[in-house]
């Protein structure tokens, strides 16, 4: 789960994280109060999206307009807000699509000596946190790590003792830190990974972490996500989440208990089990076709489940057929078939629809399956089920 800017913002200050001055703004009035309350001459205002590189992103009702800009006036504040809010922000991670901007956080300005770049994320190779550093930060971060990756510092730890102070002094040196900006980094840092082990995060990052002209570390920029597995565990951090920042059917997938993403493909799958999803995504791609979602019902799916993955395949006006894959394990291939056929009457296809089936009850399954004479191609194995999708699409 990603939450904004502002909110990160409110629980680094909650876990003792040096922040600047920020408000949240949700009108162009409020932004203009906003820069009156701060009282520093330069004032930053910022969209609040859940995407990245929005200070290089553009609006596309202002092409001529970045989703970060300084302000010196309230007046000026309230220029920009009102420009900015309800406008398109497109960046590099929003796709050409964009996001609508409806909230601002106003920040105050700082004298900033140098920017650096700071993240936390899981190592799931060595399972642990592992620090990711540079000294050069800013907006060229994904530039640098691609032409210079040298210049990147890595540094696990072990969340169960957090980040030790000879770590801390590793990474302060590797960043070129000197003495007092040192000492800030001996608190900063820790509190940092101790944040990221505390709320289950699988990322923070600070882009930039700035030093100031009197050698003090601030977070300037904070983006952070959770675990969606351990949020059970954090019922304060779920009031944070923003469904209009979500893709409405993934939404709707997950209210139905389904795994779901949107991609960009015209091929819509219905699998049970991850892993056979992403070898049903890779076989379809491998005979030249693109997949349309990623979808896992379930070991255990009932009716109203596998009806209601159908509706959300369906309502994407890109799929051009169906392929469903089906391992009855501790479902058997039967009952599977019983949902299958059950949802197919409720919500009526378009599409050609492809049928394999393997596991427990096999046989009866793909019987009761031929009997329906329902308009579905039925298939015998991975590989052909994928060549018929595909061949499907030209039908």
């Amino acid at each position: 789960m990603k939450i904004h800017e502002f909110q990160a913002k409110q629980l680094f200050a909650k876990a003792g994280i040096e922040i600047p001055n920020g408000v949240v703004c949700k009108t162009a009035d409020e932004a203009a109060k906003a820069y009156e309350q701060l009282g520093t001459k330069v004032c930053v205002v910022k969209s609040q999206i859940h995407a990245g590189g929005r200070g290089k992103g553009r609006f596309k009702e202002h092409l001529e307009q970045p989703g970060v800009v300084l302000v010196k006036s309230a007046d000026d504040a309230k220029a920009n807000a009102e420009r900015m809010l309800g406008s398109t922000l497109v960046t590099i991670q929003t796709g050409d699509e964009g996001k609508q901007v409806n909230t601002l956080y106003v920040e105050q300005g700082l004298d900033i000596a140098r920017e650096l770049y700071f993240a936390i994320i899981l190592d799931r190779e060595v399972g642990k946190p592992v620090c990711i550093a540079s000294a050069e930060g800013g907006m060229a971060i994904e530039e640098l790590a691609e032409e210079h990756p040298e210049k990147i510092i890595r540094e696990h730890y072990d969340p169960a003792i957090g980040l030790q102070p000879f770590q801390v002094r590793k990474l302060g040196n590797a960043l070129g830190l000197e003495a007092t900006a040192m000492k800030s980094a001996g608190k900063l840092l820790p509190q940092l990974g101790r944040f990221f082990v505390d709320n289950d995060c699988s990322m923070t990052e600070i882009n930039p972490l700035v030093l100031t002209d009197d050698s003090q570390l601030l977070a300037l920029d904070a983006k952070v996500s959770f675990d969606d597995n351990a949020l059970f565990r954090h019922k304060e951090l779920q009031e944070l989440r923003d469904l209009t920042e979500e893709d409405p059917s993934e939404v709707r997938a997950g209210k139905a208990g389904l795994s779901y993403v949107q991609l960009d493909g015209n091929i819509g799958c219905l699998v049970n089990g991850a892993g056979l999803a992403m070898s049903t995504m890779d076989l379809i791609k491998l005979h030249g076709a693109e997949p349309a979602n990623f979808l896992d019902v379930g070991g255990g799916a009932s009716v109203d489940q596998v009806t209601e993955a159908f509706r959300i395949i369906l309502a994407d006006e890109n799929v051009k057929a169906v392929l469903v894959n089906i391992f009855g394990g501790i479902m058997k291939c039967d009952t599977i078939v019983d949902a299958l056929l059950t949802a197919y009457d409720k919500v009526g296809f378009n599409v050609p629809l492809v049928v394999r089936l393997e596991g427990t009850n096999v046989e009866l399954a793909r019987e009761k399956l031929k009997a329906s004479g329902k308009d579905v191609i039925a298939a015998t194995d991975l590989t052909d089920a994928a060549k018929k999708v595909v061949g499907a699409l030209g039908a």
